[in-house]
C-alpha cells in the first residue's frame, strides 16, 4: 500500500514539470546505447539508468538520430512524434522500478533485522521523504543508484551470514546492477562496508576466528562473486574491447576522477566555490530532510547504540552503511550538488528512523502519542509539497531557501513549464529572460507556447516583463558565471512581482 500509494504521487509530477537540466543528455546517452549499438556521448556516467529511460520512448517509435551533440539527441528523441509529454513520462517511467527497489530494500533489511513494526515504519519513512519522490520521477541516475547500492549491500549481508552459490550469484548480479547505475558506487560501497566491518571488528573481537581462516572459507564464494559481476558490468557495456574490457568503463572512470580534482562549480549559504566545502552534505542533509524523520533518526541511534552488542552488530549496520556513504562524500567530494549525490545513505537512515519509531511505539502511552505526532508531522510536510519534491525544504530553511542552496536542491530547471503557462495567463508578448533551460524555451516558442525573448540585463532592468531561473539569478553575482558582473545586479535590489513555481522569479518594470 505504501509503495503503491508514493507511486501514484510520483506519476502524477510526470506532466506538471518539463524536462530538467541533466534529463536530455541520460535519455540520448540510453538511446544510442538501445538504437545505435555504441555509447560514447557522456562516459562519466554508466549505462543501466540511462537505458532505462530510453526503452519506454524506443517501445512508441522514438529512434537514435545519430547528431553529434547529446543535448539535441535527447532533445530529439523528447520531441519525436510531437508528443513530448508522453515520451518524457515514458523516459521518466523507466526509473520508477528502482524506487520499487530501493523502498523494498528498506522493507527486507529493517525486517530481517528488526521484526515487521520497524520495516513498516522504515518503509514509511522511505516512501514519504521528499528526495526520493522526486528523484523517482526523473530520467536520471540518482534513484537507480540508491536502489541498486543498497540491493548490493543487502546481498551482502545476507551473503556474509550464510555464503551458498545461490547467494554468490545474487550478490555478483546485485553489485553488478550497482555498478551500472553510477560509478559512485566503486566509492559508497566500499566506504560502507569498511564502516561495517569496522563496527563489526570492535564488537565482536574477542570471539572472532582468525582473519585468515575466515577469508580462506570464503574465497571461492567471493570470487564467484566477483567474476560474476565483472561479466554483467561488461555485458552492460555490450562486451566492448579495445586493448582492454569495456573501454568506456575505463575511460568514464577517469573522466569522473578529473571531473572531481577540478571540483564543480556550486553554491551554499550564500557563497559560491568549485572545490566544495566540508560542511556542505551536513547542511544539506539539515534543510532537506523533514525534521520529524531528522527526529526519528536521533531516537533510532540511540536505541542502536544502546543495542550495539545485540544481533551481532545488526542495530548499528544501517547507520554504520550511511555514515560511511556520507563521511566518503564530506571528505572525498569536490562536486556538492546536492543531495541527490548521496541519496543511497537515505536507505539506511530510513531503516535508524524505523527503528526509534518501534522503541517509541513499544514505550508508554506518551511514547505512542508522540509517534503519532512525528508520523503526522512528516507525512502532512511530505503531502504539502506536492508536486514540489525536488524543491523540498524543511522549516529550518524559511522562506528564502535560495539563501542556502540552489541548482537541484531547488530550481534545476523544472519550472519552465509553469513560467509558459503563467505568461499566457498574464497576455505577455515580449520577455528578458535568463532561463536555465533554454533548448526547451526555444521547444515552447516553435509551438507558439512561449513569448518571443531577449537576454535579462543584469545592470538595467528592461521595460515590462521580466524573468529569470533562481538558480541563475542566484549564481549571477557569487560566481560571476556570466558576463563577469562586477556590481550587485538589480534583480537583488527589486522584490519580485511574483514567483512562479519554486524555479522562477517575475518582475513587472513599468
Amino acid at each position: 500500500m505504501l509503495l503503491a500509494i508514493a507511486s501514484g504521487r510520483i506519476v502524477a509530477t510526470y506532466h506538471v514539470f518539463n524536462d530538467t537540466i541533466d534529463e536530455t543528455p541520460h535519455i540520448a546517452c540510453g538511446m544510442q546505447w538501445l538504437n545505435g549499438g555504441i555509447y560514447r556521448y557522456d562516459l562519466e556516467h554508466p549505462p543501466l539508468a540511462r537505458l532505462m529511460a530510453a526503452i519506454g520512448p524506443y517501445l512508441t517509435g522514438a529512434r537514435y538520430s545519430g547528431l553529434p551533440d547529446m543535448a539535441a539527441q535527447g532533445r530529439a528523441v523528447l520531441k519525436w512524434g510531437g508528443k513530448y509529454d508522453r515520451n518524457l513520462a515514458l523516459a521518466r517511467l523507466g526509473i520508477l522500478p528502482f524506487f520499487w527497489l530501493a523502498s523494498t530494500v528498506v522493507y527486507l533489511w529493517a525486517r530481517r533485522s528488526f521484526g515487521e513494526p520497524a520495516a513498516f515504519f522504515a518503509t514509511l519513512c522511505f516512501t514519504t521523504f521528499p528526495p526520493a519522490l522526486a528523484h523517482a520521477g526523473l530520467a536520471t541516475t540518482d534513484m537507480a543508484a540508491t536502489g541498486t547500492i543498497g540491493a548490493a549491500f543487502l546481498a551482502m549481508l545476507a551473503w556474509a551470514e550464510r555464503p551458498s552459490r545461490r547467494r554468490s550469484i545474487l550478490w555478483g548480479v546485485a553489485l553488478a546492477a550497482a555498478i551500472l547505475s553510477k560509478f559512485s558506487t566503486l566509492a559508497f560501497l566500499p566506504a560502507a562496508t569498511l564502516a561495517a566491518v569496522a563496527l563489526y571488528l570492535l564488537l565482536e573481537w574477542p570471539g572472532l576466528p582468525r582473519p585468515w581462516e575466515w577469508l580462506r572459507a570464503r574465497l571461492l564464494p567471493i570470487l564467484m562473486a566477483g567474476l560474476i559481476a565483472c561479466m554483467f558490468v561488461w555485458a552492460g557495456y555490450r562486451f566492448s574491447f579495445a586493448r582492454v574490457p569495456a573501454p568506456e568503463l575505463w575511460k568514464g572512470l577517469g573522466d569522473v576522477a578529473q571531473h572531481n580534482r577540478n571540483g564543480h562549480p556550486s553554491y551554499l549559504l550564500g557563497q559560491y566555490g568549485e572545490r566544495g566545502w566540508w560542511y556542505y552534505y551536513p547542511v544539506v542533509l539539515s534543510v532537506k530532510t523533514p525534521l520529524a524523520m531528522i527526529a526519528l533518526i536521533i531516537a533510532g541511534t540511540v536505541v542502536s547504540w544502546k543495542r550495539r552488542r545485540k544481533s551481532h552488530g545488526a542495530y548499528l549496520t544501517p547507520a554504520a552503511y550511511s555514515l560511511g556513504i556520507l563521511l566518503f562524500a564530506i571528505v572525498f567530494s569536490h562536486i556538492n550538488l546536492g543531495i541527490r549525490h548521496v541519496l543511497p545513505a537515505f536507505v539506511g537512515l530510513a531503516i535508524v528512523a524505523g527503528v526509534g519509531a518501534q522503541q517509541l511505539w513499544v514505550w508508554s502511552r506518551t511514547g505512542k502519542a508522540v509517534l503519532a505526532a512525528l508520523l503526522t508531522w512528516m507525512v502532512l510536510s511530505s503531502a504539502l509539497s506536492h508536486p514540489d519534491y525536488l524543491a523540498y525544504f524543511n522549516e529550518l530553511a524559511g522562506r528564502r531557501p535560495e539563501k542556502i542552496l540552489v541548482d537541484s536542491d531547488l530550481d534545476w530547471a523544472q519550472d519552465t513549464k509553469r513560467l509558459a503557462s503563467r505568461l499566457k495567463e498574464l497576455g505577455v508578448h515580449d520577455l528578458a529572460l535568463d532561463p536555465f533551460n533554454s533548448d526547451y524555451v526555444e521547444t515552447l516558442q516553435a509551438l507558439r507556447e512561449f513569448p518571443p525573448t531577449r537576454p535579462l540585463n543584469p545592470i538595467q532592468p528592461g521595460r515590462g516583463w521580466n524573468a529569470a531561473s533562481i538558480t541563475r539569478n542566484t549564481l549571477w553575482p557569487l560566481g560571476q558565471l556570466r558576463n563577469q558582473v562586477t556590481t550587485p545586479p538589480w534583480t537583488d535590489r527589486i522584490p519580485p512581482t511574483e514567483r512562479v513555481g519554486k524555479g522562477f522569479l517575475l518582475w513587472y518594470v513599468p
